[in-house]
């Protein structure tokens, strides 16, 4: 066991991005602001995805430029790819985080892609990641079950695990998405 531990909320982009009603961006900036200073070490404050698709993130570049940076904390946001990096460099977010799933009904539902087309689109923000030095996370939800498929071997995960490391150096993040896992789901994994 680790003598330390590492916190990342992620619930300013997380959280929020299934409310109904649109978060105002002010109390975005609030949130991210209270963690910040709460001494959180970590904040995965935004996504730049399509505002089409997620209109309550709408305003990640807006709230990016609100937040009152305090030194030493990692303001992260999440990507689908190479367009929504761009968005998030010129944001000035220290980590990138990308995201995709072990079964390919969820991420067929949540990216209207499958599986290998998400990594596909994961190419050049490795790449750029990679060349600058940039922190990147991928997230890989479904770690244990979907909703749509049921449960979810571990060899499966292991597989876009894989697929991900092929892409390049990065934090690896196992979602139990659906909050169904057992301590013998996750010795498994």
């Amino acid at each position: 066991m680790a003598d330390r531990v590492w916190i990342t909320d992620v619930g300013p982009r997380d959280g929020l991005q299934n409310e109904s009603n649109i978060v105002a961006a002010s109390a975005k900036v609030a949130l991210i602001d209270a963690l910040a200073g709460a001494g959180v070490p970590e904040v995965e404050a935004t996504a730049f995805v399509s505002p089409k698709w997620v209109p309550q993130l709408a305003d990640a570049a807006d709230v990016m430029a609100a937040i009152r940076r305090v030194p030493g904390v990692v303001y992260a946001a999440l990507v689908p790819n190479e367009k929504g990096l761009e968005r998030a460099l010129r944001a000035g977010v220290d980590k990138i985080s990308v995201f995709t799933a072990a079964s390919e009904a969820f991420t067929k539902a949540n990216t209207n892609a499958t599986i290998n087309e998400t990594l596909e689109r994961f190419k050049p923000v490795f790449e750029y990641c990679t060349s600058k030095g940039l922190p990147l996370r991928a997230y890989v939800s479904t770690a244990v079950a979907c909703p749509y498929d049921g449960p979810v071997a571990a060899s499966q995960v292991a597989r876009v695990v894989e697929q991900l490391l092929e892409l390049g150096p990065c934090e690896i993040d196992l979602g139990d998405t659906i909050g169904v896992a057992h301590p013998s789901d996750i010795d498994a994994l």
